[in-house]
């Protein structure tokens, strides 16, 4: 096999970061400086209200606000995120899911008030619903208005916005929640082949190619690079098959595999974090190295997003890293490294086949809108086994559970290495909200608001209304509302069932314990788990419950999106011996301070409550300080000894009684 350099050099993919916290004017700050130092597309991350429907001063967003991304509340929050950055020359990735219509109504508004042509608008809004069921947790309405809402947006850009991608299949987070490859491959596949068969509908047959073109993918790259390459080959052929054949697409153009990534954030450590560089390198390799595979926008975490919100330098030093592989190296000069390769082609091979097997399944049982609980079950396992090769040692995690000495980060001195957004943003937010509220035209958007009823209610397109309602001054609450009221409100399943399973390995001796504690309590001792908030990463919570099950304990766990007054409400019900809190949007101290004046006003104060999360010492120190009985972050990978934990606090309550 031989490689010639290519007679002219590939353009570099887009450069990303993945950006947005505190308030719209901050983050627009920080978009015009990094635009300055060579990034040349935006990724816009939106905090957890804005993600699942909630204005700022809603009774779910306490503590949410500002957090994970910047709140978007109205048009002026639009306005004021954009500022001074011209909308028609911009490429602008959206993360957004559940209110994609809304938020991409917003950017049209603005991009129309700065006096920009529409139709040349180039971005992406995410629009993925399935793998929020699956993975992410900020879906509002149940799956089929949701997905009638995805190929809204998608019929409305193809006649208006026919440069933007409507709708980016999202397989990162179904890594992040432990898919494997195969998996990976198959239950991304089957949300864009529901997207196009639900589509083909909604436009017109000449217009359906060239819509089956605008379908982009985001997906995840793991450490393990060769695999996580050869799964990008097998997305490219698999889904240029699917097209093909499923649906007559002729044109080799429309049957491109398009797709930006971040890469993996699931095996960045707590521990020797300055070893993330080199994971965070090597993963980018795995989908820019082969050309005939290779991404068309890379994003990629910050070194430290395991301990916390990474600062600008942080994210300067991962876009440098991308500037470097593009412009220093010769990468850029050459044909694909890897056709003809036997061992690449093998790999590539099985897990193609793999992916074909478990789509097949997914046909069998009605595709992936119908087989929802089944892939959140198979993640869970998929997470679980992943998480136990690692306490084994199968898995080596350096610094982890191999080579734990060494000398401390010197790049964790001083702030902690992390960026802490000021809880002064949240009523300040919130304020700005209320002064819209009070100076906007109250018919208007009164008429707004019943147009998209009407038009949601009737099966109509809801963009159209969706503008209009962005104009007259309508919240994001609001639209949601709307949504919640006409299509009612989805809670997802958990892929944690009530029965223990059979696994005995390495569980013998808590199994004992756990049967022996609850003995002398006279019942099964119970452990309610529960996510306060919003945060709708559940991976840590369902993998406590799962282990939890497992050794008999009798476990609550209901899923993501519940009050503290809900979360000691169920306790109480269920007299619990433990409850458990999993919190990673940073929202840990508001909303577990809330809890724990809960629990002692409902006379629990005895019972332990024990908290996980990414939470930084400082913070856990606190924790502690209002009562929490123990605090465990990314570093506390063994479940079992967390179980031996939960037994050894139930004990002197189990000896008493």
């Amino acid at each position: 096999m031989t490689q010639t350099v290519s007679p002219t050099k590939d353009k570099p993919w887009l450069f990303r970061t993945y950006a947005g916290h505190s308030t719209a004017a901050k983050s627009n700050e920080l978009y015009r400086s990094n635009l300055a130092k060579g990034q040349t597309g935006l990724s816009v991350a939106f905090d957890l209200p804005t993600q699942t429907g909630y204005d700022s001063d809603h009774v779910l967003a306490r503590g949410e606000v500002g957090k994970v991304g910047v709140p978007i509340s109205h048009l002026g929050d639009m306005r004021a995120l954009f500022d001074q950055i011209p909308l028609e020359q911009m490429n602008t990735s959206m993360t957004i899911n559940a209110t994609a219509p809304w938020l991409l109504s917003l950017y049209i508004a603005v991009a129309e008030e700065q006096g920009a042509d529409v139709s040349q608008l180039q971005g992406t809004v995410q629009n993925d619903l399935i793998k929020e069921y699956l993975s992410r947790g900020t879906y509002i309405c149940p799956p089929k208005p949701s997905l009638a809402m995805i190929t809204d947006v998608a019929a409305y850009t193809r006649e208006h916005l026919p440069k933007w991608n409507p709708m980016n299949v999202c397989s990162y987070h179904l890594q992040e929640a432990g898919a494997t490859p195969e998996q990976e491959l198959a239950y991304a596949l089957a949300t864009g082949i529901a997207v196009l068969d639900d589509l083909k509908a909604k436009v017109p047959a000449e217009g359906f190619p060239e819509m089956v073109g605008r379908i982009s993918f985001f997906v995840n790259a793991g450490i393990r690079f060769v695999t996580e390459m050869c799964k990008m080959r097998a997305f490219t052929e698999l889904w240029d098959e699917i097209t093909r054949d499923r649906y007559g697409i002729t044109e080799e153009k429309y049957r491109r595999f398009r797709y930006g990534v971040q890469v993996n954030s699931l095996g960045l450590t707590e521990q020797q974090p300055e070893n993330n560089v080199y994971r965070i390198l090597l993963e980018m390799l795995a989908v820019t190295l082969s050309k005939n595979a290779r991404a068309r926008a890379v994003q990629l975490p910050a070194w430290n997003e395991a301990l916390g919100l990474p600062r600008p330098w942080d994210q300067q030093w991962s876009l440098r890293m991308q500037q470097i592989v593009a412009y220093e190296t010769d990468l850029l000069e050459y044909g694909d490294l890897f056709d003809g390769n036997p061992v690449i082609a093998a790999k590539v091979e099985a897990l193609k086949d793999g992916a074909r097997a478990e789509l097949a399944t997914l046909d069998g049982m009605g595709g992936a809108i119908a087989a929802i609980d089944y892939m959140k079950s198979r993640l869970v396992e998929a997470n679980a086994e992943r998480l136990n090769r690692i306490e084994a040692n199968e898995t080596v995690v350096v610094g982890v559970n191999r080579w734990q000495q060494g000398e401390a980060s010197p790049l964790t001195a001083g702030d902690g290495g992390i960026m802490v957004v000021d809880p002064a943003v949240e009523q300040e937010q919130i304020a700005r909200l209320r002064d819209w509220r009070d100076g906007r035209d109250e018919a208007a958007v009164k008429a707004a608001l019943e147009a998209l009823r009407a038009a949601a209610a009737s099966g109509e397109n809801v963009m159209p209304h969706s503008i209009a309602a962005a104009k007259a001054g309508v919240t994001t609450g609001e639209w949601a509302g709307v949504m919640r009221q006409v299509h009612g409100e989805y809670r997802g399943p958990t892929g944690v069932s009530a029965a223990p399973s059979n696994k005995t390995e390495g569980l013998e001796d808590i199994r004992e314990a756990v049967n022996a504690v609850s003995t002398r309590l006279g019942r099964r001792l119970k452990f309610v788990v529960g996510k306060p908030g919003l945060d709708g990463h559940s991976n840590g919570a369902e993998q406590i419950a799962f282990r939890a099950r497992d050794c008999g304990m009798d476990i609550t766990y209901e899923g993501i999106r519940l009050t503290p007054e809900q979360i000691v409400a169920r306790a109480r019900a269920d007299e619990a011996h433990v409850v458990g809190l999993s919190i990673l949007s940073g929202s840990h101290l508001p909303l577990i301070e809330e809890l724990m004046e809960q629990m002692r006003a409902a006379g629990m104060s005895h019972v332990p409550v024990i908290v996980g999360g990414i939470i930084p010492d400082e913070d856990a120190r606190r924790l502690l300080g209002m009562g929490v009985t123990r605090v465990y972050t990314p570093k506390d990978f063994q479940l079992n000894s967390i179980m031996m934990d939960i037994v050894t606090l139930v004990e002197p309550g189990a000896a008493a009684a």
